[in-house]
């Protein structure tokens, strides 16, 4: 093989990018001045956001801003993920098996390893927080999504934090605002294992050491997205990125703090997570928003937030800034894929061959709706479609909807669903309500206010709508079956 056509090995961001560039449609770089003041996220929503954004809106290529207001030679990069096609072939495998995947690679982990600090990209260029007029406001261009933000947001920071008293790490995203020249505050949604670590920490009196990660290979991005009962306490997100790209992640020691860095980072933030400190999120603003968030709506800004202090920026030279345009398609993906990957692992497991596939909608941002495709091959499979709901909801807590579909609907086309829900469904029968279940307390449904009847924020009725065909019907709900005919020679160009 031709060196010119060697396949492009993916393993940090700047090998994601090459491999976009070779793919059309899916890479586009604008040099036209741009203020990251919610400028960004207004021009990429109209072009590649899609998700759960106010229309109009659609799915575009990733974005490379490479004229930043205020931050001479500043890059940023909008929406790599935001779009199913474009995380397959990041990832190698068909947009509609990236679920089965991602969970081979859960089963096929491989842990990350530490090298030597000597040529670690991530530390090409370093400014420490006691370096006189350091700013991370002025180093690195957090933008805004809207002007009624809290104030500037590193929306794609992967934090990785460790448990003080086991020393087993974690990684994961969070909602990081910046608040001052060396202070970030961090949101953490129940159940987190980092907010865990903190809370240990903060009981001993004693800060948690943080790195915050962003420009990373997608794999390690979606990896580590996954949550518990497939990612288990203790265990290593960055594990299931070595699984997927069959080598592990690499560490590096950073400089400032008793932490690991990721070696082929863009953009490294050294901080601690300090005790007993909480701020406003919005004290800059004052706005009462927080961002939008995967729902579709703005989030209110949280009144008592954990703060990180930095200690130290470390970059790549000329670093680029990765951030996501919230809520959106990307979410879907980073939040989505690894839902499918845990429901299909989790109901293959307990049923076997009933599960064709899985999709974790992007209506749902990727969490809160999964259509199952189930395929029936016997009279017993008869309300084993139910059983796998339930599966699925105890597979990942978050999940509030589940539409199960017969095996010959597509569930990646939402009219196909639909379809199913208009001739497969009765209402009275075909639902079945879990009331009174903790799921997620972003969606604003999920509140006392919306019914007093929710005994708690993010407590919601968990619902299953059964859109398949009953088995002693299944002769009276066959589709109509077209003639396969080879349509190529009477097509248009432009079609092909």
């Amino acid at each position: 093989m031709s060196q010119e056509n060697k396949p492009i090995a993916i393993d940090d961001l700047r090998s994601a990018l090459e491999l976009l560039k070779t793919i059309p449609q899916q890479y586009h770089e604008t040099d036209v001045l741009i203020d990251p003041n919610a400028d960004m996220a207004g021009v990429y929503k109209q072009i590649g956001a899609g998700g759960t954004v106010q229309r109009p809106t659609r799915l575009g290529p990733a974005m490379m801003f490479t004229n930043v207001k205020g931050y001479p030679g500043a890059k940023v990069l909008v929406g790599l993920l935001a779009s199913r096609d474009r995380v397959a072939a990041m990832l190698g495998a068909p947009s509609v098996e990236l679920g089965k995947y991602m969970g081979q690679a859960v089963k096929n982990y491989i842990a990350p390893v530490v090298v030597p600090n000597a040529g670690a990209p991530c530390q090409e260029v370093v400014y420490k927080a006691t370096d006189k007029d350091f700013d991370l406001r002025k180093i690195l261009p957090a933008p805004t999504n809207t002007p009624e933000d809290a104030g500037p947001y590193f929306c794609e920071g992967l934090v990785l934090g460790s448990d003080p008293e086991t020393g087993h790490s974690d990684v994961t995203i969070h909602r990081l605002c910046v608040q001052g020249k060396d202070s970030i505050s961090i949101y953490f949604a129940p159940g987190r294992h980092i907010d865990a670590f903190r809370e240990k920490a903060e009981k001993a009196g004693k800060p948690l050491p943080i790195t915050i990660n962003m420009g990373l290979d997608p794999a390690i991005m979606i990896g580590s997205c996954f949550e518990a009962p497939t990612t288990p306490f203790g265990f290593d997100e960055l594990s299931i990125a070595g699984g997927l790209r069959k080598k592990p992640v690499e560490l590096v020691k950073s400089l400032t703090i008793n932490q690991h860095s990721i070696a082929k980072a863009e953009i490294v933030i050294e901080g601690e997570i300090l005790p007993n400190v909480r701020v406003v999120e919005d004290q800059n603003t004052n706005t009462g928003h927080a961002m939008p968030e995967f729902p579709g709506y703005n989030g209110p800004a949280n009144q008592s937030l954990p703060l990180i202090r930095v200690t130290a920026i470390t970059t790549r030279k000329n670093p680029i800034m990765q951030t996501l345009i919230g809520p959106g398609e990307e979410h879907t993906s980073l939040a989505g894929i690894p839902t499918e990957a845990s429901i299909y692992n989790a109901v293959e497991a307990a049923l076997p061959g009933l599960l064709k596939n899985v999709y974790a909608h992007t209506s749902g941002g990727g969490k809160f709706m999964s259509i199952l495709q189930i395929q029936k091959t016997k009279p017993t499979d008869q309300g084993r479609e139910r059983q796998a709901a339930l599966v699925a909801f105890a597979a990942y807590y978050e999940l509030k909807q589940v539409i199960l579909v017969d095996d010959d609907v597509d569930i990646f086309d939402s009219n196909d669903v639909f379809w199913a829900m208009t001739t497969r469904y009765q209402g009275d029968i075909s639902t079945i309500f879990i009331p009174g279940v903790r799921c997620h307390p972003l969606d604003p449904s999920q509140d006392p206010s919306f019914d007093p009847k929710i005994l708690g924020k993010g407590i919601s009725t968990k619902t299953i709508f059964d859109c398949t065909v009953p088995w002693n019907l299944k002769d009276r709900f066959k589709r109509a079956q077209f003639k396969e005919v080879d349509a190529t020679p009477y097509l248009p160009e432009w079609f092909k």
